[in-house]
């Protein structure tokens, strides 16, 4: 991973924008459309800029000040790029390929743009909305989220890329979602691009990651952060609850 990606709030923040032209404007709109403060490059308070001519004389006075800056079209003196967006609000897609192609996240941007449906945002309120509701079903955090992860996952009752769902409905059907499941994934290779998309979804929702010592990292990679991974010679005899995984080569 060339770079952690991160959301920054810049509501009523100062940020530097220089440069004229087609580029400035675009980032123009995009700063204004998060609510950032744009002033100018003797701004003493500003701790971004960007650089919108890729100028490198402003990019150094920059950094020496200790801003961090992103030069358009120069991902060799950026700090930071900026993202293509998917923006369903409060749902924030960013595709990013490190300066490397401003094309291809912009194609992947529309791509996901035609999938996504508007409702995501209205998604994401109501399960914000139902906190409360959410801790009082489930007052174990670890069975809570699993509980939400089997209601997203693809057919459940509020599959994000489903119908419109009814997140009041989904909780007043609320049933024990905390039993255990276990499923073998028998890698076809160590690539991850070989992995099923069922057995990619596995992967996405598993709690317990058994694995045997030659599956390779890549493909633990694109477990969930916190799901736990334990190297083993076998599968377990012992599983907890939610769902536990055994991953071997062939």
């Amino acid at each position: 991973m060339h770079s952690l990606p991160v959301f920054l709030k810049l509501e009523g923040r100062a940020v530097i924008l220089t440069g004229t032209g087609e580029a400035a404007d675009a980032k123009r709109r995009l700063l204004e459309r998060a609510g950032a403060v744009i002033v100018g490059e003797d701004d003493a308070q500003a701790r971004v800029a960007i650089v919108a001519d890729g100028d490198e004389a402003t990019v150094r006075r920059l950094r020496s000040r200790g801003v961090l800056v992103n030069a358009t079209d120069r991902p060799d003196l950026c700090d930071f790029t900026l993202p293509a967006i998917v923006d369903r609000d409060p749902v924030l897609i960013a595709i990013g390929t490190g300066g490397a192609s401003a094309g291809l996240a912009a194609a992947l941007r529309q791509r996901l743009e035609a999938m996504l449906p508007t409702h995501l945002g209205g998604l994401a309120q109501a399960l914000f909305s139902a906190r409360s509701e959410l801790r009082r079903l489930w007052p174990d955090a670890g069975q809570r989220r699993r509980a939400i992860a089997h209601g997203l996952a693809p057919g459940g009752a509020i599959d994000p890329l489903g119908v419109e769902a009814d997140v009041a409905a989904w909780l007043g059907r609320a049933d024990d979602r905390a039993i255990a499941r276990f499923h073998h994934i028998a890698l076809l290779s160590g690539d991850p691009d070989d992995l099923t998309m069922r057995d990619a979804r596995m992967l996405a929702l598993a709690d317990h990651i058994y694995h045997a010592p030659d599956v390779p990292a890549a493909i633990l990679d694109r477990a969930r952060a916190d799901a736990a991974r334990i190297r083993a010679d076998g599968p377990p005899d012992q599983r907890g609850e939610g769902l536990t995984l055994w991953l071997s080569l062939g």
